[in-house]
C-alpha cells in the first residue's frame, strides 16, 4: 500500500528512478502476489491485487502493451455478434464492463464512437419482404444490444441505435456504394487507445503499491518441492548483469500468446498445462480520414468473421484478419496477401476504392485463444479459462481487451483462495487516474486553456489522452516552453508528451514512446521516421542519453521501421516474418522463435 501522505499522482509515476526502486523491491520484498505480463491483464490483476491490499509486483519483458494490448481494433465493445451466437453470457459480461469504462472508470479514455450496420440486398421490389426480414433480423439484434447495456451496463454511457433508410446512411456516410445498402442501424459502442489504458491500469497499480518493472524478463520459475515460489528475472536494460530471484507467495501468469511457454518451464516436473492457447493474426491498415468520407464507422460481414471501418481521429482503422500464426510472436508480420485481403473487402462496399497508396500504416497483432486439450476446452475459444497448473502458479488467457478487468479479477479471486486473504475485488469502484473530476475538467477546458495561455485545442487533446492528470503537462510546459512545441513531423503531438512518456509513463526507449505512449509509427506515412530524432532529443534529456545512445536509438527505430515496410510487400507469412526479423530486438534478446520463454 502506498503511503498516505503521498498523492496518488506522485505514487503512480513510472519515473526512472521509480524503476530503479522497484528493482530494489524485487530483490529484497517477498510478494504476496507477482504477475508476469505487462498487457491488459496482466496489468489489471496487478491493480485488482493492490486495490485488495496484497503486496504485488509485475514484470514485464518488454514495455507495457508491447504485445496485442496495443494492437487492436481500439474498441470496448460487447461483441454484437455473440448476440446472433447466443452467447448472451458473454454478451452481458462485456457490456458491463463497456459501461464502467465509459461512465466510471476511464470517461477520459473510452468513447462513443457510431458505427452503421449496413442493410444489403436488391432494391427491386420482389425483393422487399427478403429486406424487410433483414432489417427485423439486424435491428432485433441491436435493440437487444441496447436493452443488455441499459440493464446490465452499469450507466450505458452509449446513445441508443437508430434505423436509417437508404438516403439516411449515405448521407452519413457518403463514401458508401449506392447499390451496397438498402439501408443501416446506426449504434454506438466505445473506443479506446488500448496501449494508453494499459500504461494508465498499471500506473494505478503502481499508486496502490505495486512494484512495476519493464524491460525484466521472467528466465524461470523458483519452486520449492513441487510449489512454485517466485521466478528467476533478467534485467534487460542492465546487459551481463546475474538473474536474480524474486519470492512470492503466488505468481500469475498473464502472458497471453505465451502462455504455453510458461508451462514448459516446468517440463522437467511433467506438468500438464491444463489448456493451451494458439495464436490468431489481426493485421489493420490505417488510411488518411479524407481517404473514406463518412460520419460513422462500419461493421461488415466477411465470409469468415467481421470486418471494421472505425474513424480514428484524423485517421480510420481497418481491420482484421484472423489467420493461426506459429511465427515470431514478438513481433508479427503483416504480409502482402494480408493487406490485399482488406483493401479487397473494404473496397466491396467503397464508391472509391482504396490502393497501397492510400495506406499511412500498418500494424499486427497476435489473439491468444484458447485450445484445450478436451472437448470441455475446445470451445472456449471466446472465453477465457484460470489453471492452476502446479501449486502457486496461476495462469490466465484467452478473453478480448474489453473484459480485461473481470479476467483479472477471476485470477486474483483463485490467489486470495490460495493464501487466505478474504478480501474482494474493488476495481469496479476504482477509477483510473486522470478520471477523477474529467467531466468537470472538460466542462472548464476553455478556462483551463486561457489560464495556461495554450490553444483550447490543446487541451481538449490533452484531457482526451491523459485525463486530469493533464495539468501535470500544462505545467510542464509552462517551466519549459519548448515542450508547448509539436513534435517534429507528427503536429498532432506535443514534444511535451514524449518528455511525460519518460518522466512518467516508463518509457525507456524510442520505440515505446513512438509505438505505444503515441502512435505516431502508423498515424504518419514516415511512421515516425520524421519524429525519431527530435523524439529522441526530448527523451534524451529525461533519461540521460548521450549522442552515442540517442543516435543508437534512432538507427534502431528507422530500421524497424524499414523491416516492417519489407515485410508488408513480401508475399506470404513466412516471407514477412522473415524480413521484420532482420531487425533484433532494442531490448536485447532474440526473437523467441526457438521456443525461449518470454514474459509479456
Amino acid at each position: 500500500m502506498r503511503d498516505p501522505s503521498v498523492s496518488r499522482y506522485t505514487a503512480g509515476r513510472l519515473s526512472p528512478a521509480r524503476r530503479v526502486a522497484d528493482l530494489r523491491r524485487l530483490r529484497d520484498e517477498h510478494f504476496d502476489v507477482l504477475v508476469i505480463g505487462g498487457g491488459a491483464t496482466g496489468a489489471g490483476a496487478a491493480l485488482d491485487a493492490a486495490s485488495r491490499g496484497l503486496k504485488v509486483a509485475l514484470v514485464e519483458a518488454r514495455d507495457l502493451a508491447a504485445g496485442t494490448s496495443s494492437r487492436s481494433s481500439k474498441l470496448i465493445h460487447g461483441g454484437l455478434r455473440y448476440l446472433e451466437q447466443l452467447e448472451l453470457h458473454l454478451v452481458h459480461e462485456a457490456l458491463t464492463e463497456r459501461g464502467l469504462l465509459a461512465s466510471r472508470l476511464a470517461p477520459h479514455l473510452v468513447k462513443p464512437v457510431p458505427i452503421l450496420v449496413p442493410l444489403t440486398g436488391s432494391t427491386r421490389n420482389r425483393a422487399l419482404p427478403k429486406r424487410a426480414a433483414q432489417r427485423a433480423y439486424y435491428g432485433l439484434g441491436v435493440a437487444a444490444y441496447d436493452v443488455f447495456a441499459g440493464i446490465f451496463g452499469q450507466g450505458r454511457g452509449m446513445p441508443l441505435h437508430k434505423h436509417l433508410s437508404r438516403a439516411g446512411a449515405r448521407h452519413l456516410f457518403p463514401s458508401l456504394r449506392a447499390d451496397a445498402l438498402n439501408g443501416a442501424i446506426r449504434y454506438y459502442d466505445g473506443q479506446v487507445d488500448d496501449a494508453r489504458l494499459v500504461v494508465t491500469v498499471a500506473r494505478t497499480a503502481a499508486s496502490l503499491g505495486a512494484a512495476v518493472v519493464t524491460s525484466a524478463r521472467v528466465t524461470g520459475f523458483v519452486r520449492h518441492a513441487r510449489e512454485v515460489v517466485g521466478v528467476r528475472v533478467r534485467d534487460l536494460e542492465a546487459p551481463g548483469s546475474p538473474d536474480f530471484e524474486v519470492r512470492a507467495k503466488t505468481v500469475i501468469a498473464a502472458t497471453g500468446v505465451w502462455s504455453d511457454d510458461m508451462t514448459r518451464m516446468l517440463d522437467d516436473v511433467g506438468v500438464r498445462p491444463g489448456l493451451r492457447v494458439r495464436a490468431s493474426k489481426g493485421v489493420h491498415l490505417v488510411v488518411p480520414r479524407s481517404a473514406i468520407t463518412g460520419d460513422a464507422g462500419l461493421i461488415l460481414r466477411t465470409a469468415t468473421s467481421v470486418l471494421f471501418v472505425i474513424p480514428w481521429g484524423g485517421h480510420w482503422i481497418i481491420g482484421t484478419t484472423d489467420t493461426d500464426w506459429q511465427l515470431d510472436r514478438s513481433h508479427p508480420a503483416a504480409s502482402a496477401r494480408d493487406i490485399r485481403y482488406l483493401l479487397d473487402q473494404v473496397n466491396a462496399v467503397l464508391e472509391r476504392p482504396l490502393t497501397t497508396d492510400d495506406i499511412e500504416g500498418v500494424y499486427a497483432g497476435l489473439r491468444p485463444l484458447l485450445s484445450g486439450d478436451s472437448e470441455s476446452t475446445s470451445a472456449l475459444s471466446r472465453e477465457h479459462a484460470v489453471v492452476e497448473p502446479m501449486l502457486g502458479l496461476f495462469i490466465v488467457a484467452g478473453g478480448k481487451y474489453t473484459t480485461y478487468r473481470v479476467m483479472a479479477s477471476d485470477v486474483v479471486d483463485r490467489v486470495v483462495r490460495r493464501i487466505g486473504v478474504p478480501a474482494a475485488s474493488l476495481t469496479a469502484q476504482l477509477p483510473l487516474l486522470g478520471a477523477d473530476g474529467y467531466a468537470a475538467a472538460w466542462r472548464d477546458r476553455h478556462d483551463l486553456a486561457r489560464r495556461h495561455g495554450v490553444p483550447a485545442g490543446v487541451v481538449e487533446h490533452l484531457l482526451e489522452r491523459y485525463g486530469t492528470l493533464t495539468t501535470h503537462l500544462l505545467a510542464m510546459i509552462a517551466a519549459d516552453p519548448l515542450l508547448g512545441a509539436p513534435l517534429a513531423g507528427a503536429p498532432e503531438y506535443l514534444a511535451a508528451e514524449v518528455a511525460y512518456a519518460a518522466q512518467a509513463e516508463g518509457a525507456l526507449h524510442l520505440d515505446d514512446v513512438l509505438t505505444r505512449r503515441t502512435r505516431i509509427s502508423f498515424e504518419t506515412p514516415h511512421r515516425g521516421a520524421e519524429s525519431a530524432a527530435h523524439a529522441a532529443e526530448v527523451m534524451g534529456r529525461v533519461l540521460g542519453w548521450d549522442a552515442a545512445v540517442r543516435d543508437r536509438e534512432v538507427e534502431h527505430y528507422l530500421a524497424r521501421v524499414e523491416a516492417e515496410r519489407r515485410s508488408q510487400r513480401e508475399p506470404d507469412d513466412a516471407a514477412a516474418d522473415a524480413a521484420r526479423l532482420g531487425v533484433p530486438d532494442v531490448r536485447g534478446f532474440a526473437a523467441d522463435r526457438g521456443g525461449v520463454p518470454l514474459s509479456g
